[in-house]
C-alpha cells in the first residue's frame, strides 16, 4: 500500500505529465532539481501546482507554477533574508523562467537550499 508521501508524489508527477511540451520537460527538470537539491522535501499539489514541504502536514516552502509564464517561488514559510546591496531590504521570492539551463539549475539549487535553511 502506498504511503501518503508516495500518493502525493504521484499526483505531482501526473500534474507535470499533463502539461504540454516544451513546458512539461522544463517542469519535470525543475521537479528533479528540487528533489535532488533537497531530498528531505516531500512533493504535493499546492494550489493546483507542485509544492514541496518537509512533510505532508507542514507548510510548503518551495513551489513552481505553469501559468502564462513558468515560475519558481518560495512561500512565506521558507527561510527568507533581505538581498542587501542595491536591493536593500527586498527579499526575493519568485523567479520566472522559460527553460532550465545549467546556470539556472545551479541557481535553483541555491534557492531551494536557502529556502529550507
Amino acid at each position: 500500500m502506498a504511503t501518503k508521501d508516495e500518493k502525493n508524489l504521484q499526483k505531482v508527477l501526473e500534474k507535470i505529465a499533463s502539461m504540454d511540451e516544451p513546458r512539461r520537460s522544463a517542469m519535470q527538470r525543475m521537479h528533479d532539481v528540487i528533489v535532488s537539491a533537497a531530498p528531505e522535501l516531500k512533493a504535493r499539489i499546492w494550489y493546483g501546482m507542485p509544492g514541496y514541504a518537509r512533510s505532508a502536514s507542514e507548510p510548503v516552502l518551495v513551489f513552481f507554477r505553469n501559468d502564462e509564464l513558468m515560475s519558481l517561488a518560495v512561500s512565506e514559510k521558507a527561510s527568507l533574508a533581505p538581498s542587501g546591496g542595491v536591493d536593500g531590504r527586498l527579499i526575493p521570492s519568485a523567479w520566472y523562467f522559460d527553460e532550465i539551463d545549467d546556470a539556472t539549475e545551479k541557481r535553483v539549487v541555491e534557492i531551494v537550499r536557502g529556502a529550507i535553511g
